[in-house]
C-alpha cells in the first residue's frame, strides 16, 4: 500500500508543475501577441504610406459646383434663414443652392404644375419656387428647411393695376323708316 500512496503523491505533484507550467506559459502568450500586434500594426502602417492615392472619380451631386460666371438670387426665408441660387447662363437644368454656408448641386425635375422643382438626391434637398414664394425642403427627414422664401422683389407689396373704364357706347341712332 505504500507504493499505491508514493504513486498518488507523485501524480499530484506532477499534475501541480503542469499546472503552473501551464499557467506561466499562459502569462507569456499575451505579451508575446502584444509584440506580434504592435509589429503587424506598424506593417500595415507601412503598407499604407506606400500604396499610391487614386484620387476618386469626381461627382457633381457631392462636390461643391463652380460658381464663376453665374448669377445669383438672394433670397430671404422665415426665422431669419437666407438661401442664394446661382445660375449658369444657358443651364436651366441646374443650380446651385447655399445653405448653411455649404454649396449644392440641384437638377431640375419636370413637374405638371409650372413650378420649378429642383432635387439634390444625395443630400435630399428640394428647392421649389413658385411666383409668389420659395421653399426648401429636406426628403431624407421629411421636413421644411426653409419656408416663406423671397427676393427683394417679391417683398415689395403688390401694386394694384388701375383699371381705366371703357368709353360708354354712343347710342345707334334710330332707324328712320323708307317708304
Amino acid at each position: 500500500m505504500s507504493i499505491s500512496k508514493i504513486l498518488l503523491a507523485c501524480s499530484i505533484a506532477m499534475a501541480s508543475l503542469s499546472l503552473s507550467s501551464a499557467h506561466a506559459a499562459d502569462d507569456s502568450k499575451p505579451a508575446a501577441k502584444k509584440t506580434v500586434k504592435k509589429s503587424a500594426a506598424k506593417s500595415k502602417a507601412k503598407k499604407a504610406v506606400a500604396a499610391p492615392v487614386v484620387p476618386k472619380e469626381p461627382n457633381p451631386e457631392e462636390d461643391e459646383p463652380a460658381i464663376t460666371d453665374s448669377t445669383v438670387t438672394e433670397f430671404d426665408c422665415e426665422l431669419g434663414n437666407k438661401v442664394s441660387i446661382y445660375r449658369q447662363v444657358g443651364d436651366d437644368d441646374h443650380i446651385a443652392l447655399r445653405w448653411k454656408k455649404r454649396l449644392h448641386r440641384l437638377t431640375r425635375v419636370g413637374t405638371t404644375t409650372g413650378a420649378q422643382r429642383f432635387e439634390n438626391q444625395l443630400y435630399g434637398l428640394i428647392w421649389i419656387g413658385i411666383p409668389a414664394k420659395s421653399m426648401l425642403l429636406d426628403s431624407k427627414l421629411n421636413r421644411q428647411l426653409a419656408n416663406e422664401c423671397r427676393t427683394p422683389e417679391q417683398l415689395l407689396p403688390a401694386v394694384a393695376t388701375e383699371t381705366v373704364p371703357a368709353a360708354p357706347a354712343e347710342p345707334a341712332a334710330p332707324a328712320t323708316a323708307v317708304q
